[in-house]
Order: C-alpha cells, then sequence, then structure tokens
C-alpha cells in the first residue's frame, strides 16, 4: 500500500488528471518495477487498488460522492453544520469551475485509475514461474472493472473526459497533456473492461476472506447499468437477467439486513465500498455527517441533511419497512436514557449501535450495486424495450415492494403506460436507494428537462440545463493546455 501511495503522489504531481505519458525515470517508475515482481506482490497491489475507492477521509465513496455530488438534488442538501462552502454551493446549485469537491471527484477517479492502469500492465509482465496464470488472469480482471468503475462515474459526471489505459511513464513534454476523448469512446472502453471482467470467478467461489472482491456478477451488474445509462434496453434486459438467472443473489427478507454489520457481503451484496471501524480510521464517514448533532452522547456531526422541500420522507406509505430504515425521528440518548424527537427525519442507513458517540468508526458497509438494483434495471429495461411493462418488469419491480411490505405494483396499477411505469420505478429507485449515491445519476440520465423540473419543484431554483455534468475543474484546464470546458459551462 505504501508504494502505491508513492507511485499516486508522484503522477499527481505530474498529471493531476491522468494527463502524462512521461519518459524520464523518476522514483516512483523504478519502485513499481521493483515491486510488481510475484504473485504476493500483484495480490497486494490489487488490494491497495480497491482503497482509492473508499480510503479514509473525504475519499470517493467514503462521503465525496454525498458533498460533491448528492448534495446537488432534491434529497439532500447541506447539513447544520456543514461548514465548507463548497458544499454549500453544490447544495444550492451555485457551484462553478472553481469548486474544490469537483477538483477532488477528478484528481481520485483519475488516481484510482492511474493504480488500476499500473496493476494491469505490471501484473502481465511478472515472469510465468511466479504467478500461476489463472490468479494473473483474476487480477488484471479486477483492476480491469475498477477502472471501468471510475470511468462510468467520470463520464456520468463530467462528459467527455481524458482517456488513459497504461501506466504514467514519461514527462516528455509532447507526452505531458491529454485531450479529452469522446463520450462514446469512453464508454466503449468501459463496456470492454467490464467484458474482461465478466470472466472473474462468481461470488459463491470466494473464501470469506475475499468477499468484496469484484465477482462476474459485479462486473455483469455494473454492464447492465452501462446499458441502461446508455438507453441501450436490449443489452440491459439481457445483462441483467443474466445476473438474475445465473448469479446466486437474492434479496433478504429484511431490509435491514442489507445494512447490517452481521450481513455485510451477503446474498444481496453485489459490490460494495468496505468499511471497518477501530481500524485506522476506515469507518464510513456517513454514519457521523448524518448522525444528530444535538443529542447528548451520540457526537453526530449533522452535516449530510434531508431537503424537506423534496418529500422524501412523505413519499413512503407508513407500512413500508424501508422508512425505519432509512430515516431516525427520535433517539435515545446514551448518556441520560432520555428520549429525543429531533426536529426533521435523519439519515440513519449506517448508523451502527456497536460505536454509539463515535460514528466515525462505523463498520456498515456501503453497496456500490446491489440485488434489488439488478431487478429495477431489468424492471426498467424491459419497460423501455418493449414499448410497455411486461408481466417480468412488474414481477420484478414488485419483489423488492414486497420485500418493503408494500402493496405490489401489478395489484394497484396492473395496466400502466410505458411512461407512467418508468415514473414508477424511478419514485422505488428513489426510495430504494436513499444516500447510496445513486439519485443524482438517475435525474441526470433522464435529462436537462426533467432534472431542472425536480429541483424547481423541489425548491432549489438555482437549478439550470448545465448541472446534469459537472464543470471540468479549472485546476485541471490550467495544468493541462489541451483540455477544455464542458461546452455547457462556457458561459
Amino acid at each position: 500500500m505504501r508504494i502505491q501511495t508513492i507511485v499516486s503522489l508522484v503522477l499527481a504531481a505530474f498529471a493531476a488528471g491522468a494527463c502524462s505519458k512521461l519518459e524520464e525515470k523518476p522514483e516512483s517508475f523504478l519502485v513499481t518495477e521493483q515491486f510488481y515482481q510475484n504473485q504476493n506482490q500483484a495480490e497486494a497491489a490489487v488490494t491497495a487498488n480497491y482503497r482509492k475507492l473508499y480510503e479514509s477521509g473525504q475519499s470517493l465513496y467514503n462521503s465525496l460522492f454525498q458533498i460533491g455530488v448528492e448534495m446537488a438534488t432534491d434529497d439532500y442538501e447541506a447539513g447544520p453544520r456543514a461548514r465548507n462552502a463548497h458544499v454549500r454551493a453544490i447544495s444550492g446549485l451555485t457551484h462553478d469551475a472553481s469548486n474544490d469537491r469537483m477538483e477532488q471527484l477528478w484528481k481520485q477517479s483519475y488516481d484510482g485509475i492511474n493504480t488500476a492502469n499500473i496493476a494491469i500492465d505490471r501484473i502481465a509482465l511478472i515472469d510465468a514461474a511466479k504467478i500461476d496464470a489463472a490468479v494473473r488472469t483474476r487480477l488484471i480482471n479486477e483492476a480491469k472493472f475498477l477502472r471501468a468503475l471510475h470511468y462510468f462515474n467520470l463520464v456520468r459526471w463530467f462528459g467527455p473526459v481524458p482517456l488513459v489505459l497504461h501506466e504514467t511513464t514519461s514527462l516528455s513534454a509532447e507526452n505531458l497533456y491529454v485531450a479529452k476523448a469522446t463520450e462514446e469512446a469512453v464508454y466503449q472502453q468501459i463496456i470492454t473492461d467490464l467484458t474482461d471482467a465478466e470472466k472473474l470467478p462468481k461470488r459463491a467461489t470466494y473464501a470469506s476472506a475475499d468477499l468484496g472482491r469484484a465477482t462476474s456478477g459485479a462486473a455483469k451488474s455494473l454492464l447492465a447499468k452501462v446499458y441502461l445509462t446508455q438507453k441501450d434496453w436490449k443489452n440491459a434486459v439481457l445483462k441483467s437477467k443474466d445476473v438474475i438467472d445465473n448469479e446466486g443473489y437474492a434479496l433478504f427478507e429484511n431490509f435491514a439486513d442489507v445494512f447490517a454489520v452481521a450481513t455485510k457481503n451477503g446474498k444481496e451484496h453485489i459490490f460494495s465500498a468496505q468499511f471497518k471501524g477501530n481500524s485506522g480510521y476506515q469507518g464510513n464517514s456517513l454514519a457521523s455527517r448524518s448522525a444528530p448533532a444535538d443529542v447528548p452522547g451520540i457526537n453526530g456531526d449533522y452535516a449530510d441533511a434531508l431537503h424537506a422541500a423534496g418529500k422524501l420522507y412523505e413519499s413512503f406509505s407508513a407500512s413500508d419497512t424501508r422508512r425505519t430504515v432509512t430515516f431516525v425521528t427520535e433517539i435515545v440518548s446514551p448518556v441520560d436514557g432520555r428520549l429525543y424527537k429531533l426536529a426533521a427525519p435523519q439519515f440513519h442507513k449506517y448508523y451502527d449501535e456497536s460505536v454509539v458517540g463515535n460514528q466515525g468508526q462505523s463498520s456498515k458497509n456501503l453497496p456500490i450495486i446491489r440485488y434489488a438494483e439488478v431487478l429495477l434495471i431489468y424492471a426498467e429495461a424491459l419497460n423501455e424495450d418493449n414499448n410497455g411493462p411486461t408481466d417480468e418488469a412488474y414481477r420484478a419491480i414488485d419483489e423488492v415492494r414486497q420485500r418493503a411490505h408494500i402493496t405490489k405494483l401489478k395489484d394497484i396499477a396492473p395496466a400502466l403506460s410505458r411512461n407512467a411505469f418508468r415514473d414508477s420505478v424511478f419514485q422505488e429507485r428513489r426510495k430504494e436507494l436513499v444516500f447510496e449515491y445513486q439519485r443524482w445519476f438517475d435525474l441526470a440520465r433522464r435529462g436537462a428537462d426533467y432534472y431542472v423540473a425536480t429541483l424547481k419543484a423541489a425548491g432549489k431554483t438555482m437549478a439550470a440545463p448545465k448541472h446534469i455534468h459537472f464543470p471540468t475543474p479549472q485546476r485541471e484546464i490550467n495544468l493541462n493546455l489541451k483540455l477544455k470546458q464542458h461546452p455547457d459551462w462556457l458561459n
């Protein structure tokens, strides 16, 4: 892990956005040459790649998504104790290209891509006598899965972005800058990487110590989501159906088990950010960011708040079991034993009862993709591909609804139009996937008109068509002469 950190720091200093292909041999280059020598080192390197997703502090899947992306939706806002002006700007949709959260989204994503590129290139070169052939292939495909995930996020956030697929090793002036690739080229690379990653082992073949690694099911599920985002309905149907039929996943009977420490990496979890409290600051910071700040002994930050005008809480029926897992409206103080009623519902999915008073050490994982979402992808894609919902589409969405103890959609609206069923799926996604970094992506992929109308209806009046992308960070444009600002942000 230390070696990967050295590499990342040097690359970030010169390229910041994965923009160079270097010719001199700086220390970091020599270190990677010396490190990737055998199977144990290759396994350690790829394991370190996963940490790029959810390192301690404000890393991608450890709160940066929330404060850098989700604040720009109808469900969230900067809470009473969110002091960063850049976060508050995103919440109010007044952010611009100088926003430091945009810089971090870009920088950390390319940092992860760099480490994946190094692993892919270097593991391929290890002497055959020093690494098992099947292990070599598996590790390279795990790194390709992670690279695809980073690029999938980047292209959805920023549109066209630089596409860099090999280790950065040269500081030559002619190769220092990399222009943006088209969105089509980025998506094609994502599909290529995930198609390779489909060859990974199934979840059931991993020992408990390896649960949490990318699997064939994770690659197929992410690929289904890529196709859905591209409106390639037929392939989204085929790929999500493949996961449903062949990968062995199922819903937990109890929604709370999706987030319980005791059931981590269980039958519904396809790929998750792995957190472990009291272990070198590897806790899930969303638990602390959303916890109450005014209840004695809780010591929460209350920096992530529900945007009340969006009426998310009110969208849940009283019988919906997801509501009491997702939100808390009253809480008992561990100090004085009194029941405190909160002024507004607060997010509660990642609150870890084993570390009351120190939620920064929450051990609850954050799902990046889980089986319930695959069912909803399947339902949505079937509806779009068939110009209206099929019986299978109803069955898929109703499997999610039945787990939540709400009436099946088929029973209350058995003959929905294509548009009405689409809205039902999006509403189900909204309630099922609260605080799981999905809302902004869902709003943005439905287009500027939908995004703007939804946010303005929720009182976020600064919403504009440009907000379905984020601006290319100005710092990156200043460093890379070939980078141009996204056209929507030029004015």
